[in-house]
């Protein structure tokens, strides 16, 4: 990484699983503007605050491109997840404990399993950690964010826009009824204006109908990961961000960006 760079972080869209070649090696053939990929499958906030490495590498970077990840892969004060597989439940907290006691917490690997199940049981205690995770997810990005300092392009990259609640529907009631399968989870429109201050850029990507109708095409898997390859975005969504990113990519990377 001698010279100037682009460097991008994020989740299991930036790191490019099941695409041949993910928008930030688009993005460098396109424009011959050397792009960093630390994209981690899975990925939350916690994994690049807890890389002392990867917040060196952004430091350096001319710029930085940062996906909008979900507010459920970081440890917080209702239950902790692994250091670097953001996506696996380590254990709950005393306030968890207590607040769910009629659960056995052992039962589960995964956040999203968890979290799921929890709705279930009672949808009222459910919401009072959809707005601890919330509030996590805020404080920790704006960690995050000021950490790298410099030039800063914000990417919401998805299959929807972020959610906004229309008059008289309350935000709590989104999150209630939502699809926990949709990412980023827990992230609304809301959250991503109050980080804009503190950016130099926000880009925001809703893969394209002909995208979605796309599917599978053009992925490469096994048979064994279809489904999973079924559930993430696939190349022309891929092109649809690198298109979107490369008008402001090349005025900041520019001398006089």
């Amino acid at each position: 990484m001698d010279g100037e760079y682009a460097l991008f972080l994020g989740g299991t869209l930036t790191y490019g699983r099941f695409i041949e070649t993910p928008f930030p090696a688009l993005l460098e053939e396109d424009t011959g503007i050397k792009c960093v990929n630390l994209g981690w499958q899975n990925a939350g906030i916690d994994a690049y605050l807890n890389d002392p490495a990867v917040m060196e590498i952004a430091a350096k970077a001319r710029v930085t491109v940062v996906q909008v990840l979900g507010a459920q892969n970081m440890s917080n004060r209702f239950y902790a997840v692994h250091p670097r597989r953001n996506d696996r439940f380590l254990n709950a907290s005393g306030m968890m404990k207590q607040l769910f006691r009629d659960v056995d917490f052992t039962e589960f690997s995964f956040t999203r399993h968890m979290l799921s199940v929890l709705r279930t049981i009672s949808p009222e205690r459910y919401a009072i950690i959809c707005d601890e995770l919330q509030a996590a997810w805020l404080a920790r990005m704006r960690h995050l964010l000021r950490g790298i300092g410099g030039r800063v392009i914000l990417l919401w990259f998805a299959d929807h826009h972020p959610l906004v609640p229309t008059e008289g529907q309350r935000r709590g009631d989104i999150l209630l009824k939502g699809d926990l399968a949709r990412d980023p989870l827990f992230v609304d429109r809301d959250m991503i204006e109050k980080l804009r201050p503190i950016v130099t850029d926000v880009v925001e990507v809703v893969a394209s109908p002909a995208a979605l109708s796309q599917g599978t095409s053009g992925m490469v898997f096994t048979p064994l990961e279809a489904g999973a390859a079924a559930a993430t975005l696939g190349p022309l969504a891929h092109r649809e961000a690198t298109e979107a990113l490369r008008p402001a990519l090349l005025r900041m990377m520019s001398p006089r960006g």
